[in-house]
């Protein structure tokens, strides 16, 4: 039994990952790669030098990720929560600045598995503070902050089972 509630999952994380634009959906991988450190992202990403400046810029702001995981303060409390949650709208601001995640399902999606599930309580704060900085275009703010969906931004709990499936590079030859 317990396979098939996994394998519902992993289908329905694959039919999500799927109603992403393909702009998210390279973005999401990318990102994975360099947060995760599973490949060579400016081996597998990089187009120009313009992306490989953005890469190389992700590399250094994806530092931080290492400082929070396994370090999400507790719901109930307010201790560490302010260094926690100024890392994360950081990064999450960074990550929407780039203008390849037109929403809150597609962040949610990457950074459920950037951070693992624990990190779900705090993403629609940390992704409305960071569509709402100054330094996303207006029209853009506008646009990420209607993503977010009144049942998002107001869950009275959240699923603690990890995401199993985390998308990447394929080659073509391969696909």
């Amino acid at each position: 039994m317990a396979n098939i509630g996994t394998a519902s999952l992993t289908i329905s994380e694959l039919r999500e990952f799927a109603s992403f634009t393909s702009c998210e959906q390279r973005y999401i991988k990318r990102s994975l790669d360099v947060g995760l450190g599973r490949q060579d992202a400016f081996k597998l990403w990089a187009r120009d030098d313009s992306e490989s400046r953005s890469i190389r810029s992700q590399y250094v702001v994806y530092q931080e990720l290492k400082a929070l995981r396994g370090q999400v303060p507790a719901d109930t409390g307010f201790d560490a929560l302010e260094a926690y949650i100024g890392k994360l709208v950081r990064i999450a601001a960074f990550d929407l600045a780039q203008e390849r995640i037109d929403g809150f399902s597609a962040f949610r999606f990457l950074y459920e598995r950037l951070l693992g599930a624990e990190v779900r309580p705090f993403l629609p704060s940390a992704f409305c503070a960071a569509a709402a900085l100054p330094q996303i275009r207006p029209d853009k703010r506008k646009h990420l902050l209607q993503s977010i969906s009144e049942a998002a931004a107001t869950a009275p709990g959240w699923s603690a089972r990890e995401p199993s499936f985390y998308p990447e590079w394929v080659e073509k030859e391969a696909a």
